[in-house]
């Protein structure tokens, strides 16, 4: 199926760039642009897109309201905030927001793409300064939770926290541990769900909170 994608970002010239990057894949389209916020919760209703790749820092309107306000009205929707600014305060803002990803500009056009695919089948897309520097944030405070869901996964399971830990997505968990992306899918969801938690941002965390990616070397 083709993922319908509506763009959100101040820049003209951006979202042009974006928009031409985006259409070299068949299995995306870009059905509308927005330069704010408010612009683009309208557009959202009117336009029923998969994904919203949503800038933070818009003259006419915030994305991190806009992301709430759209997610309040069609939980369907994925937002990823794509941003020039890769700061904590904005990453954790965005996940709060509800946003399915938090990616800078300067990533390469190809991870762009791959990113607005994944996050359209449900993952969670951190890039990975952003996944480094939202763990650390989250393992400096302190916790003395324990973690008994890790003790019922099984290896393959911890080989896919692992992985999820590095910030691959499915299909390159997929490549590097030789499975099915429909495979890879399946043990997301049982670690999820195992661990007790919402999403894989969560699940990374306590991967490292519990001394798993450390332990593993």
């Amino acid at each position: 199926m083709t993922v319908r994608v509506l763009l959100v970002d101040d820049h003209d010239l951006l979202r042009q760039g974006l928009a031409a990057i985006l259409g070299t894949d068949a299995g995306l389209d870009v059905v509308g642009e927005c330069p704010d916020g408010p612009s683009a919760v309208r557009r959202a209703r009117l336009l029923e897109p998969d994904v919203v790749l949503m800038d933070i820092e818009m003259p006419g309107g915030d994305g991190l309201t806009a992301t709430a306000q759209i997610l309040a009205a069609q939980p369907a929707v994925r937002v990823m905030v794509l941003t020039t600014f890769d700061l904590d305060e904005y990453v954790l803002a965005a996940l709060r927001a509800g946003a399915s990803g938090f990616l800078v500009k300067t990533m390469p056009p190809a991870k762009i793409v791959a990113a607005v695919k994944a996050c359209a089948a449900g993952e969670t897309m951190l890039g990975p300064t952003v996944l480094d520097r939202l763990v650390a944030s989250y393992v400096q405070r302190p916790d003395a939770a324990a973690f008994p869901g890790l003790d019922t996964l099984t290896d393959r399971e911890r080989e896919v926290l692992l992985a999820m830990a590095k910030g691959l997505s499915n299909v390159e968990i997929g490549e590097a541990l030789y499975l099915a992306e429909t495979t890879v899918k399946t043990h997301v969801t049982r670690v999820l769900a195992k661990l007790g938690v919402r999403d894989r941002v969560q699940a990374v965390v306590i991967a490292h909170r519990s001394g798993l990616v450390t332990g593993s070397g």
